[in-house]
């Protein structure tokens, strides 16, 4: 009898926009409003099908039978066969991703879509390739998903050219060549140790391995940690991210910044699952280098904030402070902190992640000046009389090519209502209450201190240097963007510029997600303690995982004919 098709729902956000994303391969590449709806509608899709997901994975844990789904591709057993897997962090992710790629994709709409090729085939391959990292329950999948969204990423960097773009795309491009590499060797290193690739079976053979195997795993453990942490931008290897996200286009920034969190993601996901309480001599593998790199992630990211005068690089600052707090909340997890640390770094993580990704949006065009061009750096050539008609909508003065639409909407915006929107953002980025950034640093300063004053007796050094860190990080970015918005918005003259509605809708939606955030803070960090609970007790997913396997029988699938030699053989 055939699975019912909320069990095949698993596969929808991945199924979903990949094939929206081939299907508009073989539409000329003049007809972008065809494709802006049907992207639109991929995504919606992908939205209802992580409503669904996520009520599946609540349900799971509310009836106590099972904390995960799986979801056996060809029906072929764990752990030979593909494996996707559903769970209430992942749920949550895949959701995440949804609520961010429209407002992305709707920005595009104001003509950035028009700078290039294929604009919205690579933006749903992208999606895609994160919502399968989110999902896959194995790390053969994990690589090859991961190359997805990285291949998609690329032509999203490059989109538009430019030699700044072309430049920092390099740049982009080699670092994460160079981690793929670190990930393949941490991967070949795993298997060898192991003989599996499943996560959940990884953790369940880790207990079996001698001390030369123990110390071969560990060096895979090392290989990987870099690979996932250049891509969750840890200092020092975060050099790559502010000029990559300040060259690339508004809304390629914008949805580019979900990927440093599929690198959190991992880092999360790999160290409880496998490195965490429970795995005995391998127990907290790992979990300092988080505590220390982390802190120091978020030094960097203050220092950087504060010294560039440039908008966008602050954005990609504003990100790496994100994940510096998430990573070093994860090693306090994984050294034996209690679920409440963790349940308020998910919840920050949901909430800066929505802000950094608005605040990518409203940057190009609050330092728009008049002309239709950045403040900061004005272009070297301006257009006069028709041309300058004709493109005086263009974000940032950029070339475009020859076939470039207009924009959806020609409907404008005053000048306060980009500065209400800015104010909102910088107050939710600077941790200023009563915005989810500031109940999630709550949160995870009062899960640290009840949790290390439950384990010891007595908080460690590290932890008073983190609350410093967590008070210093948001100041400084409450400097940076109050003495940006001073300037731009109070102490300069002149005729404002010329806004567009699509340019500033996608920022109301991510503002309103912002404040339903906020509204419904203690339902969300209900969803991410119970989260929490389930992370740091490994043994539930590996059984769920390992247990399931065994309902499947390890012969061929009956749908799979048996093989039958040809006539005249033996």
């Amino acid at each position: 009898m055939p699975d019912p098709l909320p069990h095949h729902m698993i596969i929808a956000p991945i199924l979903i926009p990949f094939i929206a994303g081939a299907i508009m391969l073989f539409y000329n590449d003049r007809n972008r409003q065809t494709k802006l709806v049907m992207g639109i509608v991929s995504i919606a899709l992908m939205f209802f099908s992580s409503v669904e997901l996520m009520q599946d994975a609540k349900s799971l844990t509310e009836q106590g039978d099972s904390a995960v789904q799986l979801y056996l591709l060809g029906n072929w057993p764990v752990p030979v066969g593909i494996v996707l897997v559903l769970d209430r962090l992942s749920a949550m992710m895949v959701m995440l991703t949804a609520l961010l790629a429209g407002p992305s994709l709707i920005y595009a709409a104001a003509g950035w879509h028009g700078k290039g090729q294929h604009y919205h085939s690579m933006f749903q391959f992208l999606l895609a390739g994160v919502n399968g990292s989110f999902l896959t329950g194995d790390l053969f999948n994990l690589f090859v998903f991961f190359e997805v969204m990285l291949a998609a990423s690329y032509g999203l960097m490059l989109h538009g050219s430019g030699p700044d773009r072309v430049k920092a795309g390099l740049q982009y491009i080699a670092v994460n060549l160079a981690a793929s590499l670190f990930f393949l060797i941490g991967v070949a290193l795993v298997y060898g140790t192991t003989g599996t690739l499943n996560m959940a079976h990884i953790a369940a053979q880790l207990a079996t391995l001698n001390d030369a195997q123990r110390l071969l795993f560990h060096a895979a453990a090392g290989f990987l940690g870099v690979a996932f942490l250049a891509k969750a931008a840890i200092w020092p290897l975060c050099f790559w991210l502010p000029p990559t996200y300040a060259s690339a286009s508004p809304p390629a920034a914008a949805i580019m910044a979900i990927m440093t969190k599929v690198g959190v993601y991992v880092i999360l996901r790999l160290s409880l699952l496998i490195l965490g309480p429970q795995a005995g001599d391998s127990a907290g593998f790992g979990a300092p280098v988080l505590m220390i790199g982390g802190i120091l992630t978020m030094a960097f990211g203050m220092i950087g904030i504060l010294g560039t005068p440039d908008l966008t690089r602050k954005g990609g600052y504003l990100a790496i402070i994100s994940s510096g707090t998430v990573l070093t909340a994860v090693g306090f997890a994984q050294a034996g902190g209690g679920p409440e640390i963790l349940s308020g770094a998910l919840y920050y993580l949901i909430g800066s992640t929505a802000a950094v990704s608005a605040f990518f949006l409203i940057a190009e065009p609050v330092t728009r000046d008049d002309q239709g061009s950045d403040d900061q750096s004005a272009p070297e050539e301006s257009t006069t009389g028709a041309d300058a008609e004709r493109w005086d909508w263009t974000p940032m003065g950029l070339d475009t090519v020859e076939d470039t639409p207009s924009p959806a909407s020609t409907r404008t915006v005053s000048w306060l209502t980009m500065a209400v929107c800015f104010s909102l953002i910088a107050a939710m980025l600077a941790g200023l209450p009563p915005m989810p950034g500031f109940i999630g640093k709550f949160a995870i300063l009062r899960g640290a201190v009840e949790g290390n004053i439950a384990l010891s007796g007595q908080l460690p050094v590290m932890l008073w240097i983190y609350t410093a860190m967590l008070i210093l990080s948001g100041l400084g970015a409450l400097i940076a963007l109050l003495r940006f918005g001073i300037r731009r918005f109070w102490a300069e003259a002149g005729p404002s510029p010329r806004i567009l509605a699509l340019e500033v809708a996608p920022v109301l939606l991510l503002l309103g997600m912002i404040l339903l955030l906020t509204i419904r803070a203690d339902a969300v960090l209900n969803y991410t303690r119970d989260t929490a609970i389930t992370l740091l007790d490994p043994s539930v997913y590996r059984k769920s995982v390992l247990e399931d396997a065994k309902r499947v029988d390890s012969s061929p699938p009956q749908n799979h004919a048996p093989y039958e030699p040809p006539e005249g053989t033996k």
